[in-house]
């Protein structure tokens, strides 16, 4: 997340007289809920957005573990002519990036992109953010777990009380809701360990990587731990039901299409309120994050050598 920011800061908008970054970060401003934008302004770095579905970087990511990037630029059309027979040379010319500025904008923050990595001493990897990615995201399930409890509880109670029956329109056929189990007690301590030791070996990990910059080292061992270090978010059995997913942190949902689900077998069990699979794949979740503190914890080892 650090290095794509880093990138976006030095690539100016082709419409703007300042960085992508800087018109990125206005743009989620103005469309952000009001609880978001404080963070916007305040964060150092923008957050990249957890890849779903609908590209080539599935296979690698999803199914294989690798880091994967997804580049583009665009907010201010509808689109509507992808995979159209309007989706040709002439529309882009005339309706589109007409005088290319936007390709070739793309095209430098690509190349900008692979330069970087191709010439750094030590891969651009910085765990601190996905540490507090990963955070962000176990507080939205706890949410969703007690969210998806109150909801049962009080319906429940609109059931006891009557509430269906008295509402109900005795000219239409309508079938109240069921009284539902009130979900059992989800413990998320499996995810909260696994992310205290991530925080942990982030930590190491930052200072072993400050200290390297001090003390020029051969990092050929390093760097291929490094490129490693996603593939400890995997599991080989994968996802339930989809065992080519493997990866345990992001998935496209069962259901939403392309669309993103963050830490899907214990989201997903959750919206299924199969509290039993959501308690066992907490478990996997917090053993996957105990997996990329180590994978880690031993690059931090390694540069410390």
């Amino acid at each position: 997340e650090k290095f794509i920011n880093g990138v976006a800061k030095d690539i100016a908008d082709p419409e703007k007289d300042y960085p992508a970054f800087k018109r990125l970060r206005l743009q989620r401003i103005a469309n952000a809920a009001p609880a978001d934008r404080d963070e916007i302004r305040k964060r150092a770095d923008l957050r990249i957005g957890a890849l779903g579905s609908g590209s080539d970087y599935t296979a690698f990511l999803d199914h294989l573990g690798i880091a994967s990037l997804n580049l583009g630029y665009g907010g201010e059309d509808g689109g509507g002519i992808y995979h159209s027979i309007y989706d040709d040379f002439y529309w882009y010319t005339h309706f589109a990036d007409t005088d290319f500025r936007y390709g070739r904008a793309l095209a430098e923050t690509i190349g900008t992109v692979v330069m970087r990595l191709a010439n750094a001493d030590l891969l651009p990897y910085d765990f601190t953010n996905f540490t507090d990615t990963v955070q962000k995201y176990v507080d939205e399930l706890d949410k969703l777990w007690k969210s998806k409890s109150d909801e049962i509880k009080e319906r429940n109670k609109e059931i006891e009380e009557g509430v269906f029956s008295a509402i109900a329109d005795p000219k239409k056929t309508l079938v109240p809701p069921k009284v539902e189990d009130v979900p059992p007690f989800l413990n998320f301590a499996p995810l909260r360990n696994g992310l205290e030791k991530l925080q942990r070996s982030t930590e190491h990990y930052e200072k072993a990587a400050q200290k390297l910059a001090l003390d020029k080292k051969p990092l050929a061992a390093a760097n291929r731990s490094l490129a490693q270090v996603e593939r400890a978010l995997t599991l080989p059995d994968g996802l339930p039901g989809r065992p080519w997913f493997k990866h345990q942190i992001y998935a496209p949902g069962m259901y939403t299409g392309y669309g993103v689900k963050t830490i899907p077998g214990v989201r997903e069990a959750i919206d299924q309120k199969n509290w039993k699979q959501a308690d066992e794949q907490l478990l996997r979740a917090g053993k996957v994050l105990e997996n990329e503190a180590a994978a880690i914890e031993a690059v931090a080892t390694e540069l410390e050598k």
